[in-house]
């Protein structure tokens, strides 16, 4: 079975040290770096052949350069012979643009699972896609976790009048995600017995 290589990109640099102090690993050494024309170079700092290679990149903050980056990364580690490459995507880029809402749109969220196939991923590890439609755009594995546990278990714990709260959601997208955590919250209330 082969090991396991978890590398950051610079997205959130604290987000992937956490994951690693979970799992009891040390980060993979990897460098990253802008040229004057501002092109992204990264560098493997270490063998990943034969290599189960996770990499943490969100798609927050400079989303075009952190995708880039991702996509140089994942593509670095294939060609050096990785067994498999996951990529952990928290805010998948691209995402509310998952349809045509007029003509001559692109939909976006489908070239960037395009170029995310095409640079060597082998599995994507995604959260609380914008539609779950996104997953269909893939050809190879793609998990959609939900935060929403996590939301419920943060809101009791925080919040200490939390059964008489209200959750609203900021547009209609969202409205799902709201109606799901008021239905969790309001079977906490009820007594079934």
């Amino acid at each position: 079975m082969p090991n396991i290589v978890l590398f950051s990109g610079s997205s959130h640099h604290d987000l992937s040290q956490k994951v690693a102090d979970r799992l009891g690993l040390e980060l993979g050494k990897v460098i990253t770096k802008k040229f004057s024309n501002q092109e992204t170079c990264v560098e493997i700092g270490e063998s990943v052949r034969g290599e189960d290679v996770y990499i943490v990149q969100s798609g927050c903050g400079e989303i075009n350069d952190n995708l880039m980056e991702l996509l140089i990364m994942i593509n670095a580690c294939k060609i050096a012979s990785s067994s498999r490459v996951t990529a952990v995507i928290p805010c998948f880029p691209y995402a509310r643009q998952d349809k045509k809402d007029k003509s001559r749109a692109p939909i976006s969220a489908k070239l960037v699972a395009n170029m995310l196939s095409v640079a060597g991923a082998d599995h994507i590890i995604t959260m609380d896609l914008h539609a779950s439609q996104i997953q269909g755009f893939f050809d190879i594995a793609v998990d959609n976790l939900y935060a929403e546990p996590a939301v419920l278990q943060w809101i009791k714990e925080n919040i200490p009048e939390w059964k008489n709260c209200i959750i609203v959601s900021p547009d209609a997208g969202g409205a799902k995600r709201q109606n799901f955590l008021f239905f969790f919250l309001h079977m906490e209330l009820c007594d079934f017995d």
